[in-house]
């Protein structure tokens, strides 16, 4: 079996779990291949073998690579999109973060769910992105996200007028700070505390959530991710700022964004045990009842 490593930091606090789980692997013969960037940090806080094999980027990840492990919270995810790309290398996050949504393992679960992998108890979830299709060029060949693309403003000092169609239909013309374009992943990230809901993994479907609107009455709308979705930013200034997940750039008033599902889906491990509704229950504290 061969596993990928990825990270950016760690802390000395975590060295005993991932201890745990590079132990795990090595008992379980797992061929050990490492981030480059996150190799020094493993070796400052952890016994890794130095037999371990590196890799720094989409090119040199090995491809019969089985599963590469995320290991951070869910922005350290998210950065891993760049390496794996379209190769259905299938991920798992180890959080080490707060939340994590995405990185649905906690420290303390570490030990099962290395388990569940070395013994094949486990699924995958197909998950869908959302690609700029047009302009061409803002973010190179990594013009997809997993969470959300986002609309917003770039100065401070006025709402942008932000104009959507959905398959060549005027929608409306959104006086606000910004807009979301979600993905069902990413319903319960920036979207989720915009005011959006919570979509399942399978849905099918974007949600457009305004991002402090100026009219109240305006809410978030649910369309069939086979849509395409035109946005043309009007108002006062000349340009505005784009991301992609992670990925930020400043665009031209003048061009307009045209977005649809891309056309390769990324694969989350579920480890036994853990769905996307046990995750919910989990993170969002559904059901506790704070008087006991």
């Amino acid at each position: 079996m061969n596993i990928a490593l990825f990270g950016k930091s760690i802390s000395g606090e975590q060295s005993p779990y991932l201890n745990l789980m590079l132990d795990k692997l090595r008992q379980s013969g797992a061929d050990i291949f490492v981030y480059g960037p996150f190799l020094a940090a493993l070796r400052q806080y952890t016994g890794i073998s130095d037999e371990a094999g590196t890799f720094s980027s989409h090119a040199d990840l090995p491809r019969d690579t089985d599963i590469l492990l995320s290991i951070g919270g869910d922005g350290t995810l998210l950065d891993t999109l760049p390496i794996v790309r379209d190769t259905r290398i299938p991920l798992l996050g180890i959080n080490t973060g707060r939340l994590g949504f995405l990185s649905s393992v906690s420290r303390q679960d570490v030990d099962h769910a290395i388990e569940a992998l070395v013994t094949g108890r486990y699924g995958i979830q197909e998950r869908s992105l959302i690609q700029l299709e047009s302009p061409i060029g803002i973010f190179g060949d990594i013009n997809y996200a997993l969470n959300e693309a986002t609309v917003f403003r770039k100065e401070a000092t006025s709402l942008i007028v932000i104009k959507v169609y959905v398959n060549g239909i005027f929608v409306n013309a959104y006086w606000a700070d910004g807009l979301i374009v979600a993905t069902p992943t990413g319903s319960t990230a920036y979207s989720l505390s915009a005011g959006g809901p919570i979509l399942t993994p399978d849905s099918g479907n974007f949600v457009i959530t305004p991002i402090a609107t100026h009219n109240l009455s305006v809410r978030p709308i649910v369309i069939p991710d086979s849509s395409i979705i035109q946005i043309k930013v009007v108002g006062r200034h000349t340009q505005f700022t784009l991301s992609m997940d992670s990925r930020m750039a400043v665009v031209d008033q003048s061009f307009e964004l045209i977005f649809r599902k891309a056309p390769f889906t990324i694969r989350l491990v579920e480890t036994e045990g853990k769905d996307f509704f046990s995750t919910i229950r989990e993170k969002l504290l559904w059901g506790l009842d704070v008087r006991n």
